[in-house]
């Protein structure tokens, strides 16, 4: 496991929740609390960042944290839906929240969770280890059917029918490498490294299964726009389509205002815009970022304010 944390995007989160002296922040997917380190430094002895995250190994990170910065700090063991649901639970408020979407590098990186098709490992991709469910119980279990439409649908993957039927025919399946092959051997031979490594969106796939990534971020935008104080700002940084897709839908519908016909001559809906967005397009890496971090090359930055009455 490396011992630096490299945060993506850093410098740009950072300008976009503009965190102040005496504010509230919650990062709700702590990692290796590189963005928390950069935003507790910002908020001084009277501000408080909340950490969350379901990953064990968060535990580590935030102690370090914890120890270094000048502002007060608190950490929720939990997935950040629940996380930010137990805040909204408490009648907590915040003035910057930010979810980082991507895997962090102490998960990669720690081979024996089976998150990379680099390294063989077992079948694992659990980002909570205590949790029941496995790659390698989705991979044994689930129907050829089922299997095709989790990688359709979460991996995006041309060729899921075929990739489903090699799997099927090939179980029992216990290590990454042992998948890797199964999917290799299903897709054909001249698209295999057309678009990369031939195992990437099955990998994908079958971790967003694992973990309920998506469910977790529909829940978790609504909480936490919620714990919002009017003026506060939320930003995500996303590392695939289905993520950015459903964030940038997110914040655009807060930012609509009247939605009656246009032929009304007068507004009967009175809807007011709730947000401004501060990212008017997701803000991608610099080519020297993707250079010194070839992981961020993927990332997608978005972010909104809160209006304070619904105009601005």
């Amino acid at each position: 496991m490396p011992s630096t944390h490299v945060p993506v995007l850093a410098g740009e989160l950072i300008e976009a929740l503009d965190p102040q002296v005496g504010q509230i922040a919650i990062d709700a997917t702590l990692g290796g609390a590189g963005h928390a380190r950069l935003v507790a430094g910002r908020l001084g002895s009277a501000g408080l960042l909340i950490g969350i995250d379901r990953d064990p190994l968060a535990d580590a990170s935030f102690a370090e944290l914890a120890a270094d910065v000048p502002c007060r700090t608190r950490f929720l063991r939990a997935d950040f839906a629940s996380g930010l649901a137990q805040l909204a639970e408490e009648d907590a408020r915040a003035d910057v929240i930010y979810l980082d979407l991507g895997m962090s590098s102490m998960q990669v990186d720690t081979r024996e969770r089976g998150f990379s098709y680099a390294y063989d490992a077992p079948l694992d991709m659990r980002m909570d280890p205590d949790q029941e469910l496995t790659a390698r119980e989705i991979l044994n279990t689930w129907d050829r059917r089922r299997l095709a439409r989790m990688l359709r649908e979460y991996g995006e993957e041309r060729y899921a029918d075929r990739i489903a039927g090699e799997i099927v025919r090939r179980r029992d399946l216990s290590t990454t490498f042992e998948l890797v092959d199964a999917i290799t051997a299903a897709i054909p031979a001249p698209a295999r490294f057309a678009g990369g490594h031939p195992a990437k969106r099955t990998f994908q796939a079958i971790r967003i299964a694992v973990n309920d990534e998506l469910a977790q971020l529909d829940a978790a935008l609504p909480a936490a726009w919620e714990l919002l104080r009017p003026g506060g700002r939320l930003a995500v940084i996303s590392f695939q389509s289905l993520e950015d897709r459903r964030v940038k839908r997110f914040l655009a519908d807060r930012t609509r205002g009247c939605i009656c016909p246009p032929d009304l001559p007068v507004c009967a809906c009175g809807r007011t815009p709730e947000a401004e967005l501060v990212t008017r397009r997701s803000i991608v890496p610099s080519a020297g970022e993707i250079a010194d971090n070839p992981r961020s090359k993927s990332a997608r930055l978005r972010a909104a304010r809160k209006l304070e009455d619904g105009s601005g």
